[in-house]
């Protein structure tokens, strides 16, 4: 009966992970620091800190993490027809895993 309340307390955890991670991000320059640095960036969630970032990342993907750096992306004015409005604000975050190891995203 206790491994039963301890895989749903991993369950849990792990749900609050991807809560954290929203979205893996590919752009050139994504794939181009994925390819020369190891490094893969995250659209995370706002309230995220780089801490509970680096264990998501430890947790889902099991890999080492050496270091998180992070970036509030700011919104940019866009065109909707004959109006104009606001593309949201999002957090993104680079993070850079251990030599030798990867992590499979498609």
């Amino acid at each position: 009966m206790a491994d039963n309340k301890g895989s749903a307390s991993k369950r849990a955890d792990l749900t609050q992970h991807y809560a954290i991670l929203k979205r893996p991000v590919f752009t050139e320059k994504s794939t181009r620091l994925q390819e020369r640095h190891n490094c893969y960036v995250f659209e995370v969630a706002a309230g995220a800190n780089k801490v509970e970032i680096r264990k998501a990342v430890e947790a889902i993907f099991d890999v080492h993490v050496l270091a998180v750096n992070t970036q509030n992306v700011p919104g940019k004015m866009r065109r909707f027809g004959s109006g104009y409005g606001r593309t949201s604000a999002w957090k993104k975050a680079m993070v850079t895993i251990k030599e030798g190891e990867a992590i499979s995203l498609l």
